[in-house]
């Protein structure tokens, strides 16, 4: 099932997503979920990993995530 990072500031609500498709879409998405973790600076920065049929549920299940712009770059 497809896995979904989302890297959002909580302070600018800016955010970032990076989908994982295919079957270990899920496990690559909180693997690298804990990378993230592990190298952030920011305690500002909350990093979650989904999993969930489509990045269109999560925008609906987890609309806080989507209320700023999404940034191309890392935040």
């Amino acid at each position: 099932m497809p896995g979904f990072v989302i890297e959002y500031n909580r302070r600018s609500r800016d955010y970032r997503v990076t989908t994982f498709d295919g079957e270990g879409g899920h496990r690559e998405a909180f693997e690298r979920r804990l990378e993230l973790e592990a190298d952030r600076e920011d305690t500002n920065i909350e990093i979650v990993s989904l999993t969930s049929d489509s990045l269109d549920t999560v925008k609906k299940t987890h609309s806080r995530y989507f209320a700023g712009r999404e940034l191309l770059a890392a935040i």
